[in-house]
Parts: C-alpha cells; structure tokens; sequence
C-alpha cells in the first residue's frame, strides 16, 4: 500500500479529512513487515492510523502480555501499580472501580488491596481466565468496550492505563465512558503524548507510535475539550508522574533498540538510548514534553 494511493482519510475524532504524515512499520513486535499510514489531521490535531486492519488481532500475540504471572510476581506488580491508587484516592476513595483493558491485573489487584470493589474489561480470553479464577475478581471478556459498559453498573471509578490508543472509536467508548460513572465518580486516563519532545526528534520510529496497535495518539488538550463536552471536568492533568517518567526511559531505550536488528547491536543501541534518557530527562520533566500523559476526570456530584 503506498501513501500515494491512499493519500488522505476521514479523522475517526472529527471527521475531517486529512493527510498523510508517515507510514511505520511494526518495529516493535516485527510480526510483519508491511507499512501502516498514519494520517494528522489539521483540525484537531490527532494521528491516526488508517485504514485498521481487518486482521488487528494478530497483531497481539500471545507474547504480547508477556505471559501468565506467578502470584508473586503479581504481587511485585501490583506494588509498582500504587502511585496510580495514590492519585485516584486523591479525588475517590472507595467504592467500584472498573478498569478497561487490565493485562493480568496488578492494578486491579492493588485497588482491591486497597479496598475498591473492582471489576475489569478485557478482550484477551487468557486474562480473564486469571483475573477471574486466580485473582477471584470479576472480568467481562469483550472487545467492544462502549457494549460492555452499558453491561454493567455505574462505577466510581473507570481507568484506562494505555488503553484508549488502541480503540478504534475513542469518541464513542468515551462517551460510554461518562455515561457509566456515577455522580461525583472519575475516569482516568493515561496515553501517549503527541506532544512529547520524544515525538518531534524520533517521528515514526518513536516506540510510542507502536504501529499498527495504537490506532491513534490524541493529544491531551482535545481529550480535555472532549471529556468537557460530555460533562466531566478535568481535576488532573500532567506528563510528570510517575507513571509517565517511567514511559519517557522506556521510549528511549526502546526506540533505539528498535533501530538494530541483530541481538548484540540491539543490546548497545539500547545502552544507547538509556544514556540518551538520562541526558534528555531534566528537559522531559518540563509539563507538557513527557512521553505520556495522565488525566483525571470528575463527574458533577449533582
């Protein structure tokens, strides 16, 4: 497929059409070797790949969950998992809490330590077989995130941790989003930033683009504008978490990495972009440059 044939598409958010701005490849799986179009739409700015492919979920394989845990192992997780209970608790502090697309659930397992009644959406089968029979905690397997939602009972508390890129109606599953919290209750979301200085100097071979399973980066301001327009009103909004920290090392070595193709190169490119990491990290820590973000959304108590 060349960009020429397919040289604009419709923004999935707005509407517009748009162009291309690069094609990628799955540099970070390497499942194949076929290039994907991503489109940036001078309207409301998001990047989005088009068209999905009709085969998406091949391009998660079983690996891409990096297999079964052991409960210690779980347990080690789930402590990495509490600055993100910290910062829930600074806005809801109990009752249900759901989270969509969980992995193996260290973080659900860390809000139930915590004390939230919690339940999960996911669409790997394998998941949720651990989540329900390992974890005892109740998972709805389903891809189609805005019908499982309309499912289930209204929360306190809905997390997404780097899940909304991967949906292929973000607009939608937000709004489905809002409809199924309750008064007062909070949706948190984290992503990729569009902005990040990672971004502007890697282009394509950024990690964070991760064609062709991130369908979309959206950049935080539109998110805002969106969520507003829903009825939830923005009470956290940073690159400078912990979480996102964490992802600007991560895309550096990553990206690097990913430039090699033989084991020993890709070794050093990726001692390679640690060091890049360490030098470009006081200039990451600047609002706005991280590699991803964190939002929180409050729904009105009335």
């Amino acid at each position: 497929m060349s960009s020429r044939e397919h040289s604009t598409a419709n923004c999935p958010c707005c509407g517009r059409l748009s162009h291309v701005s690069f094609t990628a490849t799955d540099r970070n799986r390497r499942i194949s070797k076929e290039e994907f179009l991503y489109y940036r739409c001078a309207s409301c700015g998001v990047l989005f790949l088009s068209p999905i492919p009709a085969d998406l979920g091949r391009y998660y394989p079983a690996s891409y969950y990096c297999g079964r845990p052991t409960m210690e192992q779980l347990r080690y997780g789930a402590g990495l998992e509490k600055y993100k209970i910290d910062l829930i608790k600074r806005f809801v502090d109990r009752g249900r809490l759901l989270e969509i697309g969980p992995a193996y659930g260290a973080f659900l397992y860390c809000a139930q330590q915590e004390g939230f009644q919690v339940e999960a959406i996911e669409m790997d089968e394998d998941c949720c077989k651990f989540i329900d029979e390992t974890l005892g905690i109740r998972s709805r397997c389903e891809g189609d995130v805005t019908f499982a939602l309309q499912q289930l009972s209204p929360c306190n508390v809905i997390a997404l941790w780097h899940v909304i890129e991967h949906l292929p109606s973000p607009w939608t599953g937000l709004r489905a989003i809002a409809n199924a919290l309750l008064p007062g209750g909070i949706a948190v979301i984290a992503a990729p930033n569009p902005d990040a200085l990672q971004f502007s100097l890697l282009g394509r071979r950024w990690t964070h683009v991760d064609a062709p399973r991130h369908l979309e980066l959206i950049p935080r301001s539109l998110l805002m504008k969106e969520m507003q327009s829903v009825g939830l009103e923005t009470v956290l909004s940073t690159t400078t978490d912990e979480g996102s920290i964490g992802w600007n090392r991560f895309g550096w070595e990553f990206s690097f990495a990913n430039m090699a193709d033989h084991p020993v190169v890709k070794h050093y490119m990726r001692k390679m972009g640690l060091l890049i990491s360490q030098i470009a990290g006081p200039i990451e820590r600047r609002e706005g440059l991280g590699s991803a973000y964190t939002l929180i959304f409050q729904k009105s108590a009335h």
